[in-house]
């Protein structure tokens, strides 16, 4: 069978494609290398809680059940995602993945490990989390000192007794850091100055400000849009800079050198911890697409809104996709929405 649509990532970018499909005659399926819906959430530290309020945190159609002010913990958003699929019945094929993609005849071919499929358009929703970003010198860290990456890390019972540095600037290494300093030494490593932001102004959450002010849905080619995009991101809540003020958590910056586990900064100090945490983030692998003209010639992928120079082939899910807003799970949902009138158009 050729389907109309094949969406790769069952994921909230995947699942809200699928949610506006599921009102046309296409057919489509949803490829899924997962055991479940929402397994990627549930693998996440244990801790997490989004920074934006259930108000912000739904997919189109459905709401998150609950105090609309309160911030969902990782299990929440992994059941609701669980939950979204069965309530609009969309179709996924699980413990599926996609080995390779390749234009074909009228479409394109995609090759999985249960077999082969193939579709006339192809939505790759698998987001730009794929594999982890590790410093080049954490491999002269001895086996003394245990190391993971924030993907990895569960909670602090992973952790060997000891100090622990946690190196990183973003809202993952600033939560597990503050877990951390509840019963350990802890240091935080950062390389720019850290901006703190409240999550709720006069009785409002800070993203239904950013909503009345335009900044959540700037697009990327506008002035505010270039501006936020420059700007490293905010850290939402000030429990970590009580802790730092406090030094409970011991702020550092930037991680430079590893010398016989002397862990040095840019500041030339140094400390011997016995756990290090890197939340430094991410790289896409597009190993698997077969089709070059979505790449420069530096590699980097070639869409405008999510659509790529080769007719068919689409995107969803990418930070700054079309806004700040594309990066969160509400924002997903208007992103989807723009691709499937696109897609329908062009039926």
């Amino acid at each position: 069978m050729k389907y109309d649509v094949i969406i790769i990532g069952a994921g909230q970018a995947g699942l809200s494609m699928g949610y506006f499909l599921q009102k046309t005659n296409l057919s489509f399926l949803i490829l899924e290398k997962g055991k479940g819906i929402g397994e990627v959430w549930k693998n996440r530290y244990d801790s997490l809680k989004l920074f934006t309020p259930r108000s912000y945190s739904s997919l189109p159609g459905l709401a998150l059940d609950g105090n609309l002010s309160i911030y969902p913990a990782k299990n929440e958003i992994a059941e609701y995602l669980s939950s979204y699929a069965k309530t609009f019945s969309l179709p996924v094929q699980l413990k599926t993945e996609v080995q390779g993609l390749f234009k074909a005849s009228g479409g394109f071919r995609i090759l999985t490990d249960k077999g082969q499929f193939a579709a006339k358009s192809v939505v790759i929703a698998t987001g730009p989390f794929q594999n982890p970003v590790f410093p080049n010198f954490s491999n002269k860290l001895s086996e003394n000192v245990l190391q993971l990456h924030s993907s990895q890390y569960k909670n602090s019972e992973q952790l060997r007794e000891g100090p622990a540095l946690v190196v990183g600037g973003g809202n993952s290494g600033a939560q597990i850091a503050v877990e951390l300093s509840k019963e350990r030494e802890t240091y935080l490593s950062i390389s720019h100055k850290i901006k703190f932001l409240p999550q709720n102004l006069m009785n409002k959450s800070i993203f239904w400000w950013f909503d009345k002010l335009g900044i959540y849905k700037a697009s990327s080619n506008s002035k505010i849009g270039q501006y936020i995009k420059k700007q490293n991101d905010p850290i939402f809540g000030f429990e970590l800079k009580s802790l730092i003020k406090s030094e409970k958590v011991i702020l550092k910056p930037r991680t430079i050198t590893i010398d016989n586990d002397n862990i040095t900064f840019e500041n030339n100090s140094k400390i011997q911890v016995k756990n290090v945490i890197w939340s430094t983030g991410f790289i896409s692998d597009y190993n698997w697409i077969d089709i070059e003209e979505i790449f420069d010639e530096k590699g980097k992928l070639l869409h405008q809104r999510g659509i790529t120079p080769v007719e068919g082939l689409y995107f969803l899910g990418l930070p700054w996709q079309y806004s700040r807003s594309s990066a969160l799970i509400q924002g997903v949902g208007k992103d989807a929405e723009y691709l499937f009138k696109y897609i329908l158009n062009m039926k």
